[in-house]
């Protein structure tokens, strides 16, 4: 019966850590060898204990017969009624045999925890960059020539869309060419084969395994693949673009939407699956999205490099990565099918932010038609992020020169890439450089010389949350918390939003929480990301231009309404995250692909079947909420606008 336990707890002792560990080895992404040695590795470990069990069995018998003719007081003979006679060691003797055992069976499990620690390390995924179709028998695409030659892409798996992935758009702005404008990419000979993302910008990540479970636990989503099992690259080699087009399409020009992902300037990549272009494609839209230079490669600023460069700029080459971008899509457009003078600037987040700057911008006029921005801009006179004074950039620029000890710019530009990517300073931030940006945005705005003809921007119910993770919000620290975006008028915000008036539907497992968390996430996200777009919409209508703003409120079980939530509606993907969204998370998806399909087709985003988007009208207070519902509804954080233009214009 003893031995019966000890194998039963064996078996499910085994289980439970060869679970453990090969969800570990899932999740952290380990290529394909370390499940073939971990298998190994539980198979070697149960055969080997089985003959060490064996092998113990056959040398007691054998010592059992030997010393009971020489020690007649170490074991008694028994002779049960009826059964064999056998030799029984006396329980001293047995105790020892026990520990004896037991410190072998513990060394058989050290020794297999250590060779599951190694094949956790000798299987640990390398760095590759990620394809443009997953998986075998991808089908190569014909010929397009460009400006610097001629490539080819890949068609999806359903043969609906062709991709073009890693185009470069500029030279690598490595070396003598880092804190440069970017320059015009090289030719290629032969035919190029653009079947694979370009390397995301060189930024601060973690680890796949950090990276499954914030899948998990801040999106409620995993998808399991076979071919997923590597680290995506990061380089200063970064400057290439995507482009997403409808299948062997051969017919008129067609719409282009040009987009700037987001990640607060510091942080992301052109070919995060929220906002890829199939979808568009098949609804006849070509898609573009790219990388740019981001942190401390892309915003910094120094007196140096001003006095090196041509155009005196320094402090916003993220910034002319998107721009030069832009112009190659104008320029090579054409020759995937697009309209070169029907192009829709598109953006999230920072990337909207980004929008809002390519729209006052010089350098960016008769490039695009139209502006979509999603969450964020920098119109306010003082804004709130993604936006500095050249004398705050110059002084991060002299603290970074400090920090790693260069006395000069040729200095820090020896500085590698991975270690200059780790300082403390803050680079999230673009800057009037006189050269990209001229002067102060909404200034542009008032003088009516921005550039989009049509704008069609909104916000999502819960902006601020996921940036106030670690901040506990309570009735005594509420008023100090809203000075930093109310300044003198934070106890006539509190007055507005009371500290315990507020209760979120939904929140992130890790928020530290408070009895005035929900009013100061209500108040933050207004703040930091809706009133820019009322100040937008208003500059928009003022000028008599065509302006459509939403409020995107749909719950789900993924990343609901908080921020970016609204991303793979309306963009078209949420079929890559499997069993997370319902049929009205589609249905939703559907109608706001349409509206933003047929904004960047016409400037105007209704149509048939679609419920009326009515344009704002100066004063703003309508915005189509799409939830449950779709309908125009009374923006709802029009009395905090109030105090925060007192606020703002002070």
């Amino acid at each position: 019966m003893e031995k019966k336990r000890s194998s039963v707890g064996f078996v499910i002792g085994l289980t439970i850590i060869t679970l453990i560990y090969l969800s570990l080895i899932e999740f952290s992404k380990n290529t394909i060898l370390g499940w073939a040695l971990t298998a190994a590795a539980v198979a070697g470990f149960v055969i080997l204990r089985h003959r060490l069990i064996l092998k113990g069995r056959y040398y007691s018998n054998r010592r059992k017969k030997e010393e009971a003719a020489d020690d007649s007081s170490a074991y008694v003979v028994k002779k049960p009624n009826g059964l064999r006679p056998y030799i029984e060691r006396n329980p001293e003797e047995e105790n020892n045999a026990k520990k004896a055992g037991r410190g072998v069976g513990f060394l058989c499990w050290l020794g297999f925890l250590a060779l599951l620690a190694a094949i956790y390390f000798i299987s640990y995924p390398p760095v590759k960059q990620v394809p443009a179709v997953e998986g075998f028998g991808v089908e190569k695409t014909g010929v397009i020539k460009v400006s610097e030659g001629e490539l080819t892409g890949v068609y999806n798996k359903e043969h609906t869309v062709e991709i073009y992935a890693g185009i470069p758009y500029a030279k690598a702005p490595v070396g003598d060419l880092r804190w440069k404008e970017p320059q015009a990419p090289d030719k290629y000979d032969g035919v190029r084969e653009c079947d694979t993302y370009g390397a995301m910008a060189v930024q601060s990540t973690n680890g796949p395994l950090y990276g499954s479970l914030y899948q998990i636990l801040g999106f409620h989503k995993y998808n399991f693949s076979l071919f997923d099992n590597y680290r995506e690259a990061k380089s200063e080699d970064c400057l290439y673009l995507n482009i997403y087009k409808p299948a062997d399409y051969s017919g008129e020009p067609l719409p282009v939407v040009f987009y700037v992902h987001g990640g607060s300037l510091t942080t992301g990549q052109s070919y995060y699956t929220e906002y890829r272009g199939d979808s568009f494609a098949e609804k006849g839209v070509i898609f573009v999205n790219f990388a740019y230079r981001l942190g401390v490669f892309g915003y910094m600023a120094n007196e140096e490099l001003a006095a090196e460069s041509p155009n005196g700029t320094t402090g916003d080459y993220g910034l002319l990565d998107q721009i030069a971008a832009l112009k190659w899509v104008h320029e090579n457009i054409a020759a995937f099918g697009g309209d070169p003078d029907n192009i829709t600037i598109a953006g999230e987040s920072a990337g909207a932010s980004s929008v809002n700057a390519l729209c006052v911008s010089p350098l960016t006029e008769g490039l695009f038609r139209r502006a979509i921005a999603e969450s964020s801009s920098v119109l306010a006179k003082k804004p709130y992020h993604t936006f500095r004074t050249m004398e705050r950039a110059l002084q991060t620029g002299r603290e970074i020169m400090k920090e790693f000890g260069a006395s000069n710019i040729a200095e820090l530009r020896a500085v590698p890439a991975e270690k200059l990517v780790t300082t403390h300073t803050s680079n999230g931030q673009m800057t009037v450089d006189g050269y990209a940006i001229i002067e102060e945005p909404y200034l542009t705005y008032e003088k009516g010389e921005n550039h989009e003809e049509a704008l069609l921007n909104g916000f999502n119910a819960k902006e601020g949350d996921a940036f106030l993770l670690s901040t506990k919000a309570t009735a005594d620290n509420y008023v100090s918390l809203l000075k930093p975006i109310a300044g003198d008028y934070a106890d006539e915000l509190a007055a507005l939003v009371p500290a315990g008036s507020i209760t979120r539907d939904q929140k992130f497992i890790i928020d530290a929480g408070g009895d005035a968390k929900g009013a100061l996430c209500e108040v933050y996200s207004a703040a930091w990301f809706t009133y820019s777009h009322y100040l937008w919409s208003n500059y928009m209508a003022a000028q008599g231009r065509p302006v459509y703003e939403y409020y995107f409120t749909k719950v789900n079980n993924s990343l609901s309404n908080f921020h970016a939530g609204e991303l793979p509606y309306a963009y078209g993907n949420l079929f890559r995250a499997k069993g997370v969204y319902d049929e009205s998370d589609f249905e939703l998806s559907e109608i706001m692909q349409n509206y933003w399909i047929n904004f960047a087709k016409t400037g105007n985003p209704n149509g048939d079947g679609l419920p009326t988007w009515e344009p704002v009208t100066k004063p703003k207070d309508k915005v189509l909420e799409f939830g449950e519902n779709v309908a125009m509804i009374d923006d709802p954080y029009l009395k905090i606008y109030e105090i925060l233009d007192k606020y703002q214009n002070e």
